[in-house]
């Protein structure tokens, strides 16, 4: 079985990649996702103990957590330190039912991938990116976010250029889907001969 790690900054086209794999039938794993199931369960509890008053009726309360994180490198570390485990768990289960049902490629989407050291747990890496000013006017639409805050997101990650410079793959989302839909099906005929 093949590991694709799928990364790139936010707002350069990850969540639309993933769903295109997945329309294509392969299985994917999603490292966000898990984090939001988990900030409803199971994480809750641990973050509420570390963070007080973070959390609203057994759920994570993703704006005062981010108040209580953002610009303090000691709580980011706290809190990765009681995710990333979790995360990882849920990456392993995944793995495993995918190698059980004969997957012969799978995709995990993780943000973080070079930051967390992940891509030592892949085969092959397909970075998505796009222009910086794309990038910019995608994130820049989301509620809630502000350029300050998009800078304090970017400080944390590895430069878009380092990303390109370590990938096996490497798709520009600024076109359009079809572009990067027939992308995606190169490279799955390449991994699944």
């Amino acid at each position: 079985m093949i590991v694709l790690g799928l990364t790139g900054s936010i707002g350069m086209g990850k969540s639309t990649s993933a769903q295109m794999f997945i329309d294509e039938g392969i299985p994917v794993y999603s490292a966000d996702q898990t984090v939001h199931r988990l900030y409803s369960g199971a994480a809750a509890p641990l973050i509420e103990a570390a963070f007080p008053g973070t959390t609203k009726k057994g759920k994570v309360d993703r704006t005062k957590l981010s108040a209580a994180v953002m610009g303090k490198p000691e709580a980011l570390k706290k809190l990765e330190a009681i995710v990333h485990p979790l995360v990882r768990a849920e990456e392993n289960r995944f793995r495993d039912g995918a190698r059980a049902n004969g997957a012969k490629l799978i995709v995990v989407d993780i943000p973080l991938l070079f930051e967390t050291g992940a891509e030592e747990r892949v085969d092959k890496i397909l970075v998505v990116t796009a222009p910086e000013e794309v990038q910019r006017k995608r994130v820049l639409e989301r509620p809630g976010m502000t350029p300050d805050k998009l800078d304090a997101i970017l400080a944390r990650q590895t430069p878009d250029a380092e990303k390109r410079a370590r990938a096996d793959f490497i798709i520009d989302t600024r076109h359009n889907f079809d572009v990067t839909r027939d992308e995606i099906r190169r490279i799955i005929s390449l991994l699944t001969v």
